[in-house]
């Protein structure tokens, strides 16, 4: 037996009366504490209104076709309520009045079907709108999404209309906990998983977003590059290996133009062009954020290019990030460099050895890397530039001394 309770009571909006004297006649129905109001369209002399009986009096004209028309409406929501009961159908206070009002009822949908759907609709986006590589993001988001709902409530689906920010909440503590992610990948998990969110209450499948309290966890992450002796000491050593020798010149390379992997593996001759200065610029689009870049190339980057200069499409010979990064290993520890280096090391020494350690400014290091704005230059390299703020005073405190 449902142990719902539905309650329907007509009341009359008496603020409302209108240039004859009559207001309207309003219906309230109540679930389990829940309440949807709508108007009836009928009027009446607030005068004549019995609110105890719930119906007009004998005073009113038309009491008698009132009366039978809130009799009416009164029996039709009762009878979709009782149809729910004896089908077994959960009574839901916005199907109860759509079905009065013969507006169609939309399917209940869960979170991972959901999910699924939203993923097969910008699969078809792929090479079009997103890169293959964002498509298969949102899939990694989609396994762990459908792994957590069956570790946290032993269920293989979870309805879209209980979200709340505690199952954000537990998301995050599971991910951290048993797939020992890293709080920086959770926040990108997270920031993935609200975007089909949005877009179901853009469907109405949800009439407010579950997750609009949700504040991501700050992380600090440590920027890793190369100081300037470190960088000559790679720039210097000749390496025997040739696999060593060609990924050491990509590297400096690198260092000192901020590319990243995708944007070297890509590099064509068409890019390379002379800009306003009469110097040769590199000019292209960055893969990530779809900005145009414009590089200048300097001298160690100049004699790299004309090293490597052939007469195919192609810079660089090709080469996979997974064997630049083990290369690079290997470089590191016979130049005994003490750090994890990959090929990524070297835009962060380009913005920070390079670039601001030789005082060029803070807006100029976020154009040249191609970041969509300024907050995330600042964000990534601010204390790279306390360090050097550090060393100015040290270098002033010894001339003080000194003098």
């Amino acid at each position: 037996m449902n142990q719902n309770k539905i309650t329907i009571l007509f009341l009359i909006v008496a603020n409302r009366t209108n240039k004859k004297g009559l207001c309207p006649i309003g219906c309230r129905i109540t679930i389990n504490k829940q309440r949807k109001e709508f108007r009836t369209g009928l009027f009446v002399n607030p005068l004549h209104w019995v609110n105890t009986l719930q119906k007009v009096n004998t005073k009113e004209l038309n009491h008698k076709f009132i009366n039978t028309l809130l009799e009416h409406i009164e029996l039709k929501l009762y009878n979709i309520a009782l149809v729910y009961q004896l089908q077994g159908i959960p009574w839901k206070l916005d199907n109860i009045y759509n079905e009065y009002r013969g507006l169609p009822i939309k399917k209940e949908e869960y979170i991972a079907s959901y999910y699924r759907k939203f993923l097969a609709r910008i699969q078809k986006l792929v090479g079009i709108e997103i890169k293959q590589n964002t498509y298969e993001k949102f899939v990694y988001v989609g396994n762990h999404l459908e792994a957590f709902i069956k570790w946290n409530h032993n269920k293989n689906d979870f309805p879209l209309k209980e979200l709340s920010l505690q199952f954000l909440n537990d998301f995050d503590y599971y991910l951290k906990t048993e797939k020992k992610i890293k709080q920086i990948t959770i926040n990108k998990i997270i920031q993935r998983l609200r975007t089909p969110i949005k877009q179901a209450i853009s469907e109405t499948y949800l009439d407010r977003d579950p997750f609009i309290l949700y504040k991501s966890k700050k992380t600090h992450k440590e920027v890793v590059f190369l100081t300037t002796e470190e960088l000559k000491c790679i720039e210097g050593t000749i390496f025997q290996l040739k696999r060593l020798s060609i990924i050491q010149d990509l590297f400096v390379f690198c260092c000192y133009t901020g590319l990243a992997y995708n944007e070297m593996r890509s590099l064509s001759i068409n890019n390379i062009q002379i800009g306003f200065d009469s110097m040769n610029w590199i000019k292209m689009k960055r893969e990530k954020t779809q900005r145009q870049i414009s590089i200048p190339l300097l001298p160690k980057a100049q004699e790299i290019i004309n090293k490597y200069l052939i007469e195919s499409n192609s810079v660089f010979p090709p080469l996979s990030n997974q064997k630049f990064n083990a290369y690079l290993k290997e470089i590191a520890i016979i130049t005994k460099i003490e750090k994890r280096i990959t090929h990524h090391t070297a835009r962060k020494t380009f913005a920070s050895t390079v670039l601001l350690y030789n005082d060029v400014p803070m807006e100029i290091v976020s154009e040249l890397l191609g970041h969509s704005n300024m907050s995330i230059t600042q964000e990534s390299y601010g204390k790279v530039v306390q360090k050097k703020v550090s060393e100015e005073m040290l270098k002033l405190k010894l001339k003080i001394n000194n003098s």
